[in-house]
């Protein structure tokens, strides 16, 4: 078996492409995939659940949106058809991923970067995320004290984790660091959980 992963940042896996198809909101997709890719054969249930339980934005948003751990794509391409004025960065480590979301999302609003390659200035209004759970809890927890504390003062992050892979326990550290946390739904065993802000004294 392969040692490389999905996390990696230049997949050593024999380049294989493909498709897969999938419905979000009414809308169908069509993207193209490839090995050594997160999720590569379908639309993964955990991406699944959280495009079907969390907020979509609306055709009226404008804002700035996070595709934290792109992968191909699949969730800044619902993200930018759906708010077609809106201002999306997908994000991802693996080369690979970032080209694929780049052909992905062609003809969007979709700026495909590094972590290193986003401006340090940018906050979000929305941040999107299926984090990357088997890298490890303390990888994990240092992707979101990177990334969460970028959302604007009334911005959301939406967040979808594998109850067994440590859904529940990210749910109280989260709120151990000051984030309001309200999980929104749990379903096939994921749970999708809405982050904001403080709330003001």
């Amino acid at each position: 078996m392969s040692s490389d992963h999905y996390f990696s940042a230049e997949p050593d896996a024999p380049l294989k492409r493909g498709e897969i198809e999938f419905s979000v909101a009414g809308k169908d997709y069509r993207l193209a995939v490839a090995s050594g890719v997160f999720s590569a054969g379908r639309l993964d249930p955990g991406t699944a659940v959280l495009l079907r339980k969390a907020g979509l934005p609306t055709v009226t948003f404008e804002g700035t949106m996070l595709d934290l751990g792109c992968g191909y794509g699949p969730i800044a391409c619902v993200l930018a058809t759906e708010a077609p004025a809106a201002t999306v960065y997908a994000v991802d480590v693996n080369s690979r991923a970032r080209e694929l979301t780049a052909e992905n999302a062609k003809g969007k609003r979709v700026t495909v970067a590094s972590p290193e390659e986003v401006p340090d200035d940018v906050t979000f209004d929305q941040i999107w995320s299926n984090p990357p759970t088997h890298v490890g809890k303390a990888e994990l927890h240092a992707l979101m004290e990177r990334w969460l504390p970028r959302l604007a003062p009334d911005g959301v992050a939406w967040l979808v984790i594998n109850r067994n892979l440590g859904g529940d326990s990210l749910h109280t550290w989260l709120i151990g660091l000051g984030w309001q946390v309200e999980r929104i739904a749990s379903q096939r065993g994921f749970r999708v959980l809405k982050v904001t802000g403080k709330s003001a004294d």
